[in-house]
């Protein structure tokens, strides 16, 4: 089989497209780079999903933290205790038993026993968390004389936020926020390894490379493609990150402007 076919078997073949069945012998440099990083785009959609829908939780929960009414506040510091205080992938197990109790009292909880959604779901919560310490942080470091500033303005309430202290926050948050981007992306990799099954062997990129390191006895090849195409991806991730920076500073004087740094997250 050429390296073209290939590609039109196997690069859309974790979604459900091409060839149903996995090479089983002979394994070419060609194969495993496919097929990996057809994994690759489980891996973005859960990042991607979480992220997006993590922002603004995140956001709800900063705000929830930094509030005086103890109603709104402790269940935010609860939250983010909860999920920054236990491992991601004890959360990934756990979340699977509960989602498999809710199904058998309702099939409306079916989707939440596969990694497509109820993984997400425990990405989501688990990035909201992060981020939301994070935002929250920021929220504390906006500076007084910009918020005396727009009291000056005669700017109050949602008008003050959105003009004032929400942009703030973000511009001081943002390169953390990167970091924490980059760590979700990497921390997808854990979805098939916690109780979700992957549906007839459509799993991320560590699924296919485990897949081949198994077969061949011989890990230095898969892993180091899994290694490759994350940090393209993580590239991917700064350079987008590196755009809205920009965009949020750019009413800064060039020599101002704060670059952005990625320190990677050694530990959880």
């Amino acid at each position: 089989m050429s390296c073209t076919e290939t590609i039109q078997d196997y690069a859309l073949r974790s979604i459900g497209f091409g060839e149903r069945l996995l090479p089983r012998s002979d394994f070419t440099l060609c194969e495993q780079f496919v097929l990996i990083g057809s994994g690759l785009i489980w891996n973005v959609y859960f990042g991607a999903f979480a992220l997006i829908f993590g922002f603004f939780l995140a956001t709800a929960v900063a705000l929830g933290k930094a509030s005086p009414n103890a109603a709104l506040r402790k269940p935010a510091e609860w939250f983010i205790f909860v999920f920054r205080g236990s491992p991601l992938f004890i959360q990934f197990f756990l979340a699977y038993f509960f989602f498999i109790q809710l199904k058998a009292l309702s099939s409306f909880f079916d989707p939440f026993t596969s990694a497509w959604l109820g993984a997400l779901v425990v990405l989501f919560l688990n990035t909201s968390a992060y981020a939301g310490e994070i935002f929250y942080g920021a929220l504390r470091s906006v500076p007084k004389g910009d918020l005396e500033a727009a009291d000056a303005y005669g700017l109050s309430g949602w008008t003050k936020f959105r003009r004032v202290t929400w942009p703030t926050m973000l511009r001081l948050a943002w390169p953390s926020y990167t970091n924490e981007a980059i760590f979700l992306f990497h921390a997808t990799t854990l979805v098939f390894f916690a109780g979700f099954p992957a549906f007839q062997q459509r799993g991320d990129a560590l699924y296919y490379a485990q897949y081949f390191a198994d077969k061949t006895f011989n890990p230095f090849i898969p892993y180091p493609i899994v290694a490759f195409y994350f940090i393209l991806l993580t590239l991917s991730v700064i350079a987008v990150f590196g755009t809205i920076n920009r965009r949020l500073n750019r009413h800064l004087v060039a020599v101002d402007r704060p670059k952005l740094r990625v320190r990677p997250n050694l530990l959880r």
